[in-house]
């Protein structure tokens, strides 16, 4: 279970402290954009892992699910942002999210057959938890271009969707 939540808590722990700034000054778009497109490639990145190690068609069919979604949301925020002639900016948020993301996937790579499906599985519904909290909470009230807030918002619903099938799906796996 701890392996399963690293990934969401530091997630948590960067938006947490975007959060704190958004009290002050709050991450700009160009960064909002760069942590929401990071978001998105960590969960693509994801599903690739659980397609090459699951042989769990739900399994395989969710993976695939998080790939075509994800990669379509972040298709939509690269034309918002060559649109906008906005460059996405790393920041410190985005740096955690991929480092954490990074030790997770190793982490997963050690596992196989039902331990990787489950620990994937509760991965999701952690992850998912975390990034629609910071979408609601810190990325959308942020965002100053109503594009880039009505793409958010139109991902959160989608991202809630997900976590309700990752949810699912982890149930299904115990």
């Amino acid at each position: 279970m701890y392996r399963t939540i690293t990934l969401a808590a530091a997630l948590a722990a960067a938006l947490g402290i975007a959060g704190a700034a958004a009290e002050t000054a709050g991450p700009t778009d160009p960064q909002i954009a760069h942590i929401a497109y990071t978001a998105g490639q960590i969960d693509i990145e994801a599903g690739k892992q659980a397609l090459e190690k699951s042989q769990n068609e739900a399994v395989r069919a969710f993976a695939q699910q998080m790939i075509g979604d994800h990669t379509a949301v972040n298709d939509q925020a690269l034309a918002l942002v060559k649109k906008l002639n906005v460059t996405p900016e790393d920041n410190a948020t985005s740096k955690s999210l991929s480092e954490a993301a990074n030790a997770e996937g190793k982490k997963l790579a050690g596992l196989s057959g039902a331990a990787f499906d489950k620990a994937y599985a509760d991965n999701e519904v952690a992850y998912h938890k975390a990034v629609d909290d910071a979408v609601s909470k810190t990325l959308i009230p942020s965002a100053q271009n109503a594009e880039l807030k009505a793409l958010l918002q139109n991902g959160l619903k989608l991202f809630e969707a997900h976590l309700a099938h990752a949810e699912q799906l982890a149930k299904q796996l115990q």
